[in-house]
């Protein structure tokens, strides 16, 4: 279906020309899944994209041989891969909220792939936009069908992309990252959906990061490292012996480990006690109590639509609560003004879920991390803390790679040295070895400097190896909380064994 024979991708900038992809060579076998997996900016997206014509602006592409369904794609108009795309190959992206356009309903979404690649008459093509939903589980297919993506869930506006991807009938689906920043049970499902596809004969190429999201999916992985794959092989084969140094690291990553918990927390740093919010005629959050020691990670967890990030929000002054209150460092810090929280501003930092949205697109790194930092402190150290060199000092936010715009956003967080980092998913973009450096990044901030931490995700085995403590929320409620290990291991709440039975494990096929 697909063969390709030393590709290399060059992206053309003002001052240089970077190459994303360098010699690459595979095929993918009709009804075959095969995964590319590999650290942020090692060059899966680009290489995908490249089979549908969508490499990037200023991209120029070269291959020795580049065939799509056994045609030349390097012959191809721009009007061939018009013609392509949605029929013979569709792209899943990440983040179905900005690849559905807000503008349009759903069911307009789909339709237009429906006319666009000649499928049925306009007056079956509602129906046929219903079938498509119902196949990816959408409940309520015609109802979802009039609403806009902004009234869906994440994983429901994820099944609504997929349904999309799918309408024009096509033998190839590429999914990129298709359950990044999903929690757990939504995850599942879509990973749930996407063996359907293949057990039912679809050809599927998946991009991620996530080996254990890969080993329940894939036939075949390719490994890819600074533009080249540097390993391939059987699913089986690479988790059960990969030879190459990265893979075995990614594999070892995926594992995790259990960092070294905190030794006697000190006093308390932020307290919330009674915490209420209501939204209208909605509220959001029931009497929630939450405290942070000194030099102690506490885990907040949940799937999505809990309240974990609400009660960040009030922990940090974002938002007033209906009632309860936040105290900070012995100080009420909910229900007065900004200029009374000022003084204390810098030792709370907040490290956002999308970097991209928290930093001003005209600044440059240096000037991002150097305004949280004393006047005339260096921003390389700090950015090299996170694993940063001073190559990236002069880049704008657009220019980095996702992993790189989380590690600048987690070093601007670390520069003031603050008392309390409250962490809204910090790491749920990053790969399993970037995502484990951040890790022990921040269990030896919380070591060496006694930087207490609120750490959100719905990631459970992040928690598992990072937290002290675990709060698991359900329903704007706090329904268990207590050490991780007890937690984790005993859960008392028929939720909490519910988001521990989601969770995808790194499996090994028979």
């Amino acid at each position: 279906m697909i063969r390709v024979e030393d590709l290399r991708v060059t992206f053309h900038l003002p001052r240089r020309a970077v190459e994303a992809v360098r010699g690459v060579s595979f095929t993918i076998e009709s009804g075959e899944c095969v995964a590319i997996v590999g650290e942020s900016g090692s060059g899966k997206s680009v290489t995908a994209r490249s089979l549908v014509g969508l490499a990037g602006p200023g991209a120029r592409v070269d291959a020795a041989r580049l065939e799509v369904g056994g045609r030349d794609a390097r012959r191809f108009a721009p009007r061939d891969w018009r013609r392509l795309r949605g029929g013979f190959a569709a792209l899943v992206l990440q983040d179905a909220l900005v690849s559905l356009d807000p503008l349009r309903t759903v069911g307009a979404e789909i339709g237009e792939v429906l006319r666009v690649h000649g499928q049925g008459s306009p007056a079956d093509r509602t129906s046929r936009v219903h079938r498509l939903l119902e196949e990816v589980h959408v409940p309520e297919p015609a109802r979802r069908a009039r609403q806009y993506p902004h009234q869906l869930s994440g994983g429901l506006r994820q099944r609504a992309l997929i349904a999309s991807a799918l309408a024009g009938r096509p033998k190839l689906l590429i999914a990129d990252e298709p359950t990044t920043a999903l929690d757990a049970t939504v995850q599942a499902q879509i990973l749930a959906l996407l063996a359907e596809r293949r057990a039912a004969g679809q050809t599927l190429l998946l991009i991620s990061h996530d080996l254990a999201v890969v080993s329940r999916l894939a036939d075949r992985i390719l490994v890819m490292r600074d533009g080249r794959i540097v390993e391939t092989g059987t699913t089986r084969a690479l988790l059960s012996g990969a030879g190459h140094p990265y893979t075995r690291g990614l594999i070892a990553a995926a594992r995790g480990r259990r960092r070294e918990p905190a030794a006697e927390p000190g006093p308390v740093v932020a307290q919330a006690t009674g915490l209420r919010k209501v939204y209208g005629d909605r509220t959001v959050l029931h009497g929630v109590d939450v405290d942070v020691r000194r030099g102690e990670i506490v885990g907040l967890v949940g799937e999505s639509g809990s309240g974990k990030t609400t009660v960040a929000q009030l922990l940090f002054g974002l938002i007033e609560p209906t009632s309860g209150q936040v105290r900070f460092e012995g100080q009420r810090f909910s229900g007065v003004s900004e200029r009374s929280r000022r003084p204390i501003r810098r030792r709370l930092q907040f490290i956002a879920q999308d970097p991209l949205s928290a930093f001003d697109p005209r600044w440059t790194v240096r000037r991002i991390v150097g305004e949280a930092l004393p006047r005339g402190a260096t921003v390389a150290p700090v950015l090299e803390r996170v694993g940063l060199g001073a190559d990236v000092l002069d880049r704008y936010p657009r220019q980095l790679s996702g992993g790189q715009r989380q590690r600048v956003a987690i070093a601007r967080a670390i520069a003031p040295r603050p008392s309390l980092i409250i962490c809204d998913e910090p790491v749920s973009a990053l790969d399993v070895s970037v995502q484990a450096q951040i890790l022990d990044l921040l269990a030896g901030i919380r070591a060496t400097d006694g930087t207490a931490l609120l750490f959100i995700s719905h990631d459970l085995g992040v928690i598992r190896d990072l937290a002290d403590r675990v709060l698991v929320m359900h329903d704007g409620r706090v329904v268990e909380q207590g050490p991780v290990r007890a937690v984790f291991d005993r859960p008392g709440h028929e939720y909490t064994r519910k988001l521990l039975d989601a969770v995808p494990k790194l499996e090994v096929p028979a």
